[in-house]
């Protein structure tokens, strides 16, 4: 007799994104609104430095600071490292320098990209100019880019600005988005592929004996591999749960509802998953329960009583 072959390892393009919002102090609220104007401010701190882009608080003494200067619009290449392949979403769709630009007036660098025909174009030392983007809403991509400097753009001093602008900007959107690649490995490859058949698969440590569901591939204890599948469930215990009240966008059950920690029979550690079948008044630790599985899913919908006997304390303390 053949052993099955292993399932094939899983993966997956993954996309997280959420909007972040955020209101700003006046010292931001002054920068962006600049920037909206063409105007770049900088603050003052406490041992006389101009740092741009500004801070509220002085990085040394930990003391507000609200003493606002305009810099120039040009500056110098402190530090470059050249983008041949950009993403989407970058300031530009061809290749480009990402570089630290110390603006005249500064004491600080601020980080953004340079429009160069190649790496033999950029220099530490080089002198840039701003370039304004052609429909500015108050944001750091109002500077569309920095490009070469010509030869007559003269340096610039710092001046005392009041900060004051009409209609300021007093809050930004900031979008945060991670896309990458996800594999779970070869453990979690199996968990699912169990899942598929309305199994529970974990793993068991070879030292400790735990069994790690879902499995981790090694035991986080003893740092030794797990390969030892063992097949848990499907009933199990509740140790802990908690009654949701706020109903979560795209998530159609309504409020309240049970989320708990299940400890599968045979398994070492909890899982968690929805508590249906009963009044969310009446789920209790120790409360007995067993997967419901839909018509092709891929996991539990939920777990509801088995009407058995509620399992003795001392059996899932450890597992709480």
């Amino acid at each position: 007799m053949t052993a099955a072959s292993p399932p094939e390892i899983l993966r997956a393009p993954l996309v997280v994104e959420f909007p972040f919002t955020r209101s700003l102090g006046p010292v931001q609220s002054a920068f962006l609104t600049g920037l909206r104007e063409g105007v770049v401010l900088g603050v003052t701190t406490a041992d006389g430095k101009v740092m741009v882009p500004p801070v509220e608080y002085d990085p040394v003494t930990a003391e507000e600071i609200r003493d606002l200067v305009e810099v120039g619009t040009t500056g110098t290449v402190t530090t470059w490292a050249w983008n041949g392949s950009p993403r989407p979403n970058q300031p530009l769709d061809t290749p480009f320098a990402w570089v630290l630009v110390r603006l005249d007036g500064a004491d600080t660098a601020i980080l953004h990209v340079l429009d160069a025909p190649g790496p033999e174009a950029v220099s530490t030392g080089m002198r840039v100019r701003v370039r304004w983007a052609a429909e500015r809403t108050g944001a750091i991509t109002d500077i569309a880019c920095f490009e070469p400097a010509g030869d007559g753009e003269t340096s610039a001093h710092a001046a005392p600005h009041s900060g004051e602008f009409t209609d300021a900007v007093t809050g930004i959107v900031a979008e945060a988005r991670l896309d990458y690649s996800y594999s779970p490995g070869r453990a979690q490859t199996a968990y699912i592929a169990g899942l598929s058949e309305q199994k529970t698969i974990g793993e068991r440590c070879p030292s400790c004996h735990k069994v790690y569901v879902p499995p981790r591939g090694a035991c986080p204890t003893c740092g030794v591999a797990t390969t030892d599948r063992v097949e848990v469930g499907p009933a199990g215990t509740v140790t802990t749960y908690c009654i949701v009240n706020i109903k979560a966008k795209n998530l159609d059950i309504e409020v309240p509802y049970v989320y708990a920690h299940i400890a599968l029979d045979g398994a070492g550690l909890a899982l968690h998953g929805r508590i249906g079948g009963i009044p969310y008044d009446q789920v209790r630790m120790g409360l007995r329960v067993e997967p419901v599985w839909t018509e092709g899913g891929r996991y539990p919908d939920h777990y509801r009583p088995t009407g058995e006997p509620d399992a003795d304390y001392d059996v899932y303390k450890e597992l709480i």
